[in-house]
């Protein structure tokens, strides 16, 4: 029997982006787990404490987010990924020696956070904005399906192995395992020749205030990309503040260790895996508009499960699990088709800033919502404040319905102009 290798398989730059996302997504899920576990198990950190680490990671989107843009609009964008995975790697190195030392203390996982939080921002800036000039248009969806599947298979492998290597060998010593991922996403992005397109002469530029302004401009007046950034970043604020208590909440009242929390994100991560494999079916099927509706309800349907789970250890694990799956379903479902059609209707020179701008309200309101999330935890107690979190992501779903997008059945570009 002979397979015919179609579509992005004969790309083979594609394939080295791709090989490099799949790895560095694997090492990013163990940090994802780990970082925090460092705070809770090893300094034992407050509800305010978590709450501010997590919400460090966002500032640099809040910050420098729409200046990033223009900037990286002005510039190839793949020596910036480059850097930004070196940069990442040196940063995860930090919390074990600093362990092995002796001189870890909570105000150092805050300078990492904000570390691999600016790294991060301009990567996804970058990668984002590269991708359509590399595949192309008419392959944008094949090219984000891929993507989102090699996520999705980090977030099912990924918490299960990292929450065996916190329980066995620390959770410092674990973030090693994402240092040396993002080595390898540079090296395969090193060893990329696709051209990419010539920016535009610096004679020919405004001022970077000016150039970042059109970017938001951009977003702001196009009733498409308005719609999605609202809902991206409704669900992202009341995410973020579920996610702040959550570990706590699994850990100090539900008493799960580190082992079965990664088991439930590796059981529940499934989902991921489902949706990537469905989401274009499932597309064609329903419409893109009612897709993205949908998604956003199911993500806030699954995390209402997180605060009702209660019964026998065995019970809470496996509802656990089962939330977490149908929340990857929906949160495939959205980000496929929000990403693509972002990419599709933008032109390639407002890529970078148009994505700058999704990125600022994405990663810009996780320190709101960390920030809240700390403050509501300690005063009206964790589990209350996973109920404000699923309210919150209910909300979303507005910004969708009041725009055109809940109309739109297909990816193509919508009347009104980019």
């Amino acid at each position: 029997m002979h397979f015919r290798f179609t579509g992005l398989w004969r790309h083979s730059d594609f394939r080295k982006l791709w090989a490099g996302q799949t790895v560095s997504v694997f090492g990013s899920q163990i940090t994802f787990l780990a970082l925090p576990l460092t705070a809770v198990l090893v300094l034992d950190a407050t509800p305010a404490q978590m709450g501010f680490l997590t919400a460090v990671g966002g500032l640099p989107a809040l910050l420098t987010g729409l200046l990033a843009g223009a900037w990286i609009d002005r510039r190839h964008r793949r020596p910036i990924m480059i850097a930004a995975d070196w940069g990442r790697a040196a940063l995860l190195l930090v919390v074990p020696i600093a362990h092995a030392l002796g001189v870890l203390h909570i105000g150092l996982l805050y300078v990492v956070s904000f570390g691999l939080g600016t790294f991060g921002l301009f990567f996804s800036i970058a990668y984002r904005s590269l991708l359509p000039s590399l595949v192309g248009r008419e392959q944008i969806v094949e090219a984000n399906s891929k993507l989102e599947l090699s996520r999705s298979g980090g977030e099912v492998a990924a918490p299960g192995i990292g929450g065996l290597l916190v329980q066995i060998a620390t959770a410092p010593i674990a973030l090693l395992i994402d240092a040396f991922t993002f080595v390898v996403s540079a090296l395969l992005l090193q060893s990329m020749r696709t051209p990419e397109p010539e920016r535009a002469p610096p004679e020919q530029r405004e001022s970077l205030w000016k150039e970042a302004g059109e970017g938001l401009r951009v977003v702001v007046r196009n009733p498409v990309l308005r719609g999605l950034a609202g809902c991206a970043g409704t669900i992202s604020l009341f995410s973020t503040l579920l996610e702040t208590v959550a570990l706590l909440y699994m850990t100090h009242q539900l008493d799960l260790n580190p082992g079965l929390i990664g088991l439930i994100f590796t059981v529940g991560g499934g989902g991921l895996v489902v949706g990537a494999l469905l989401a274009e079916r499932v597309t064609r099927w329903i419409g893109l508009g009612p897709a993205l509706i949908g998604g956003v309800m199911l993500i806030a349907a699954a995390d209402l499960v997180l605060p009702v789970a209660s019964g026998p250890l065995v019970a809470i694990v496996v509802l656990l699990a089962i939330g977490h799956f149908l929340f990857g379903v929906g949160l495939i479902y959205f980000n496929i088709g929000q990403v693509s059609l972002r990419q599709v209707i933008t032109p390639d020179r407002l890529q970078g800033r148009m994505n700058a701008t999704m990125t600022v309200v994405l990663v810009g309101t996780v320190p709101i919502g960390a920030i809240l999330g700390g403050a509501l935890g300690e005063t009206i107690g964790l589990r209350p404040t996973l109920f404000v979190a699923v309210a919150g992501e209910l909300l979303a779903v507005s910004w969708l319905l009041l725009s055109p997008v809940r109309s739109l059945h297909e990816l193509e570009a919508p009347s009104a102009n980019v």
